[in-house]
């Protein structure tokens, strides 16, 4: 696989990074419910960039938010990397012929949905035209270009009523926040792509968003319960 120098840092990386890197949430000893997602990168018409998705305001979970293409995994699945690539195929109609996989970061756990996290980081080697294969899943898909996410004036950090907070980026109209943004802000730290930025700037999560955010806690903790 030949990767062009700009990535190359990065995939240096992937195989020897430890998932405190990007999380305080580690998967448990037992349980959670097995997903893996797809960090793509590419050549695109504005530099390198990486794709992503805004999911459903419908959905069960994490709705209304930016997150990288992916889900749960399937009992045919053989592995993160089979169910990163089918799952981006099923939302965005991703052909998996067009990817090279540089390889998988450690597991990382969502406790809203209780999902187990294998990021899957890969070269899209031969970019195509993707969109929303289900409305129902997916809003919008975005190439969002690494000079936008490395600028410091589109970095900030985010909290919100549960006390957390959390790095942040806003984007091609979207603010990505949450487990996305942690990703996207641990990889550009360990590709030394990363820009001094203001740490110190505070943005409050907006009610809508909050909302929608809640809801999955809300069902998490009915589960819980039951």
């Amino acid at each position: 696989m030949t990767l062009p120098e700009w990535l190359q840092p990065l995939a240096d990386q992937v195989p020897v990074v430890k998932a405190e890197h990007f999380s305080r949430f580690l998967p448990p000893a037992t349980g959670g419910r097995h997903s893996a997602v797809l960090i793509l990168f590419a050549e695109g018409p504005e530099g390198p960039d990486v794709l992503l998705i805004e999911r459903a305001a419908t959905l069960r979970s994490h709705a209304g938010q930016p997150a990288f293409p992916g889900g749960a995994q399937d009992p045919e699945d053989d592995g993160p990397v089979a169910a990163a690539l089918r799952e981006s195929a099923e939302e965005v109609g991703l052909d998996a012929e067009t990817v090279d996989i540089i390889g998988v970061l450690p597991a990382l756990y969502l406790p809203p949905s209780g999902f187990v996290v294998h990021p899957v980081v890969a070269w899209w080697r031969a970019p195509h035209d993707v969109a929303p294969v289900d409305a129902g899943e997916v809003a919008h898909v975005v190439r969002v270009p690494l000079a936008d996410l490395t600028n410091p004036d589109n970095r900030f950090r985010i909290t919100h009523t549960s006390g957390l907070t959390g790095p942040a980026f806003e984007v091609k109209g979207l603010v990505v926040w949450g487990f996305t943004a942690g990703l996207l802000a641990g990889l550009l730290t360990l590709a030394g792509w990363e820009k001094p930025w203001d740490q110190d700037r505070l943005r409050e999560l907006d009610a809508e968003t909050l909302r929608l955010a809640m809801q999955t806690w809300d069902r998490r903790e009915r589960r819980a319960d039951a």
